[in-house]
């Protein structure tokens, strides 16, 4: 059965390697995203934990339902109730995710997220992540090795998923998974990844909704300079030789790539930036 882009991890040593991942401890909560057949729902179930499982394929809903004798619930469900050992939840985990863990966090401290993430929606969960008030002490994911890489990049080789994933939590890989690994095996390799949320006080502040497009203009063509893509296209309403005395003092060559900015060096430019002309 392969449908919404999955492929079902095999591996048991790896699925060894992502619970060990989430550190956990009893009475953790964990969300689990697309757990398909159950492969890694068996492996958390071993522990001391409550298992919150969201598939939107329904035929998956019903083999889990059916091998691990639970019932259905979906995102509407009020999770502060008492938890079963594992709810299963038929909702898409993009829409779910936010309204579920607000709820989970108010009673429950040590929330954890993990998940078998389908290729196509891997970008767009980041961003919800990024975004959620409440986030889980530990993200682990497998996701595509490429994107992985980018996630985890610094310079020469920061890119905008990298300086956005960065900006609330400190990303690591901690295993590369082979095609042969899956059943069916996908088209490219794996890694698994895991995601610490930064502290709120550790994190830039975003000005309401101005770093992440900051970030965005930024990287908007990462073969052009940076003073090239900060004129090009800014609210900042700056000329380029403004831009360059700026930069200058705060020890950024004009003429450098966006790629080989580190993260610390974003946050100041955009501090610089912003504090010009807020």
């Amino acid at each position: 059965m392969q449908r919404l882009g999955q492929h079902f991890l095999k591996n048991k040593r790896i699925l060894e390697k992502i619970v060990d991942a989430l550190n956990i401890k009893s009475g953790d909560v964990i969300v689990e995203i697309g757990p398909g057949h159950g492969e890694l729902t068996k492996k958390l179930l071993e522990r001391p934990v409550t298992v919150v499982a969201i598939e939107k394929d329904l035929r998956l809903v019903d083999l889990l339902t059916k091998n691990f004798k639970v019932q259905i619930s979906n995102s509407k469900s009020n999770p502060k109730s008492q938890l079963p050992k594992l709810n299963v939840i038929n909702a898409d985990a993009l829409k779910a995710l936010p309204s579920l863990t607000e709820n989970l966090s108010f009673d429950i401290c040590h929330l954890k997220l993990v998940g078998n993430i389908p290729y196509y929606i891997t970008g767009h969960l980041l961003r919800i992540l990024s975004e959620l008030e409440h986030k889980p002490e530990i993200i682990t994911l497998l996701i595509q090795k490429e994107v992985a890489e980018r996630v985890v990049a610094h310079p020469p080789k920061m890119n905008l998923l990298a300086a956005v994933t960065q900006s609330w939590s400190e990303p690591k890989i901690i295993a590369r998974v082979g095609k042969k690994d899956f059943s069916p095996p996908p088209k490219v390799d794996s890694a698994v990844i895991t995601l610490v949320p930064k502290s709120p006080l550790s994190t830039p502040s975003t000005r309401g909704t101005e770093y992440y497009p900051f970030l965005r203009i930024l990287f908007q063509q990462p073969r052009k300079t940076i003073a090239n893509n900060l004129t090009a296209k800014s609210k900042f309403q700056i000329s380029k030789d403004e831009l360059t005395q700026e930069l200058k003092q705060i020890n950024i060559n004009p003429g450098d790539r966006p790629q080989n900015l580190s993260l610390a060096e974003i946050q100041n430019l955009f501090a610089t930036l912003y504090n010009e002309r807020k």
